[in-house]
């Protein structure tokens, strides 16, 4: 039952946020019409936290706070591997349940339009999706087992 919860709560937040960001960037994805600061997609942050695409004031802020809010629950219970290693793979999932709602539900996009070429901020595909998500599914996939494992051995 916890890993329902647990996965309907990626899929509820990640839609809530989804479309706070549609409210927001409207058809215009990656911030590309909000007045931001950008940096190019060769810039060492761009590279290593967003897989080449620009950095922006907004994605950058967006993360932190997402980040932030998900450590939220260190206020309530005391600090464990176990449940840091839970927070890292759901923030691994949202980012990838996210962005794709985020085409699915937005009006001026919808699920046909999500392929390669059809988008500019993601120009590396790999299959039928951006290769961001197949890391994170991994790296996600690969948190939560250990979450699991060292709850139960704990």
């Amino acid at each position: 039952m916890h890993i329902l919860v647990y996965f309907l709560g990626v899929v509820w937040i990640s839609l809530c946020f989804a479309e706070v960001e549609i409210a927001t960037e409207g058809e215009h994805g990656w911030a590309q019409d909000l007045p931001t600061w950008r940096l190019p997609r060769s810039n060492w942050v761009s590279q290593v936290f967003f897989n080449g695409k620009p950095a922006t004031g907004y994605h950058v802020w967006m993360e932190t706070f997402i980040l932030s809010m998900m450590h939220f629950v260190y206020v309530y219970m005391p600090f464990s591997i176990s449940t840091e290693l839970g927070v890292l793979a759901f923030f691994c999932f949202f980012s990838i349940v996210e962005d794709f709602l985020w085409f699915a539900l937005n009006p001026a996009w919808g699920v046909k339009k999500f392929r390669k070429g059809m988008i500019p901020w993601h120009k590396k595909w790999l299959w039928i999706a951006p290769p961001d998500y197949f890391f994170l599914l991994a790296v996600g996939s690969a948190l939560y087992a250990a979450s699991l494992y060292l709850s139960s051995v704990i």
